[in-house]
């Protein structure tokens, strides 16, 4: 049985086609700051506001933050954590995601067991997910021990999603990494939308609508942004991403 924020992401990614996603990395904002970027975002038309980042250092200053942003908005909130550390009794759900291309099996299924007896205790909702850093990776791939994917080796990519697929992961998010100059290729994305069919995340480096818009054209029904919120014109930026993304078709 779907969960309420999972079914809402199915339902939108039908009507939409594409979805946007502001990722909000605790660690560099204040709880009035991501109050602020989570009004801006939804004003921009983005469909939920995803927490976490590569680091963290105060659980306390994550249930904070997410509140603060529950407080402003009235979107889903689903938590991105690099571990265990990341989970806040205050979120909606979670992407419960398994680092497929880790080296360390801490970011395969040692985080997940620790974090798991939390998430029943608070009650919550996990969103089954498969993550794939591909690219440079930037942070995310040297805190998590990624053997990344070159961005000419699809195929790879594809393999490490169908493994996702068949453990039976919902979702599949290919990360290019935070702040990368290069986002994921609209190839690399359309053979994992092809051999896979899962609902796709692209997140890491997309910072302009054409951008945006390549990577839906690709195949990806939900695109991420999150350094795009330090940008000084970031809600315009936003809003225009959302809007090329909404008239790809």
């Amino acid at each position: 049985m779907l969960g309420r924020v999972e079914k809402y992401i199915l339902e939108k990614i039908v009507a939409e086609k594409t979805i946007h996603m502001t990722l909000i990395d605790p660690e560099k904002i204040t709880p009035a700051q991501a109050a602020i970027v989570a009004e801006s975002s939804k004003s921009s038309g983005t469909a939920a506001i995803m927490i976490g980042g590569s680091t963290l250092a105060s659980q306390e200053h994550l249930d904070h933050i997410v509140k603060a942003i529950k407080e402003a908005v009235d979107l889903p909130t689903i938590l991105f954590p690099n571990n265990a550390s990341g989970i806040s009794k205050h979120s909606d759900a979670i992407w419960f995601m398994s680092l497929l291309n880790s080296a360390d099996q801490r970011f395969l299924i040692g985080a997940q067991i620790q974090g798991a007896p939390l998430i029943k205790q608070f009650n919550i909702e996990p969103i089954s997910m498969g993550y794939i850093i591909v690219g440079q990776g930037g942070t995310a791939g040297v805190v998590g021990k990624a053997i990344t994917i070159p961005y000419d080796k699809p195929n790879t990519a594809v393999d490490h999603a169908l493994a996702g697929k068949y453990l039976g992961m919902r979702f599949i998010y290919l990360e290019g990494g935070s702040g990368v100059a290069t986002p994921v290729p609209p190839e690399m994305i359309s053979a994992v939308k092809k051999h896979v069919g899962l609902p796709l995340i692209v997140g890491g480096g997309i910072r302009t609508r054409e951008q945006a818009v390549a990577a839906a054209q690709a195949g990806a029904d939900i695109i991420v942004t999150g350094n795009l919120i330090e940008a000084v014109d970031s809600k315009r930026r936003i809003a225009e991403i959302v809007e090329g993304i909404k008239q790809k078709s």
